[in-house]
């Protein structure tokens, strides 16, 4: 799909002006991992092999460069991310809000920075392509990210093997789930990057999927106390819009992300970096003597 094809907002003119008013009249928020919401989820897949488990995938999702979050926060967050001793960093989209020319560059140098011994993965979020697409597939060539969007890679290890898969933006009618199904080995355990949350209706149906990791929700900025949801709620995140699910057979998680959109404010909602171990499911039998 062509960036001239896609249905963007209406009044994107008028957005622009309220990300510029908000980023430039309130002071720059600096980065402290206190402030961080460090998320470690481990999570079963069926017939994993032994040589993944404890296998751990970073993801990051939702930064939305100039909102909340600025270029020397941002820097900060790569350092802080390079210590957490992890095997693979996923990125589920939504890089910019609805100014993008000015921070290419930024973004760029601080994913290209990211680093993980079996490397990095992304798909695409609504508003990447609300402000081009392109431009964002350019930055991912340019810090050396795998562009997963409807595509699929898979690892191995000493004869064992994990699928990781992407779809591009369900918001914008990118996705294309046929296309990853077609390039998905069988009777291998499979991830699935979808921005979108409330894709796992789509996805969990074809019993393809043993796990997807989303974001776009933000959590709602707001989590109610005690009972962890949010009632705000958006497109394409009403059913799933913060933490872990149970979809079909599938599990969905959905990140709170890291930046903000419209409003510069969380609520008992930090940004989140999201840790998730994967642990197979072959219990080892060790006899008694």
């Amino acid at each position: 799909m062509k960036d001239e094809e896609i249905d963007r907002p209406s009044a994107m003119k008028v957005r622009q002006g309220i990300q510029d008013a908000i980023t430039y009249s309130l002071p720059d928020k600096k980065f402290s991992e206190k402030n961080i919401d460090l998320v470690e989820i481990d999570i079963e897949l069926k017939n994993l092999g032994w040589n993944f488990h404890n296998y751990r995938i970073l993801n990051l999702t939702d930064i939305h460069l100039g909102q909340w979050i600025n270029p020397k926060y941002l820097d900060d967050l790569v350092d802080y991310a390079n210590t957490l001793n992890i095997d693979l960093i996923t990125l589920t989209g939504d890089y910019f809000s609805y100014v993008i020319d000015e921070y290419i560059e930024s973004l760029q140098n601080s994913l290209k920075r990211l680093k993980a011994p079996d490397g990095k993965l992304g798909v695409l979020g609504n508003h990447d392509h609300w402000m081009g697409a392109e431009k964002v597939r350019d930055i991912f060539k340019a810090a050396d990210i795998v562009d997963l969007s409807n595509d699929v890679k898979t690892f191995e290890k000493n004869g064992d093997c994990l699928n990781v898969a992407g779809v591009d933006s369900c918001t914008v009618c990118a996705d294309d789930l046929d296309k990853v199904i077609s390039k998905l080995p069988e009777d291998v355990p499979t991830v699935l990057l979808a921005h979108e949350p409330d894709f796992a209706k789509e996805s969990s149906k074809t019993g393809r999927f043993d796990l997807q990791i989303s974001g776009h929700s933000h959590g709602g900025q707001f989590i109610i106390p005690s009972f962890e949801t949010t009632p705000f709620r958006g497109p394409n995140s009403t059913k799933y819009p913060v933490g872990l699910y149970n979809v079909e057979n599938m599990i969905q998680y959905t990140s709170k992300g890291l930046g903000t959109n419209s409003f510069r404010i969380r609520i008992n909602c930090k940004p989140e970096i999201t840790i998730i171990t994967l642990k197979t499911d072959k219990k080892q039998k060790i006899p008694l003597k």
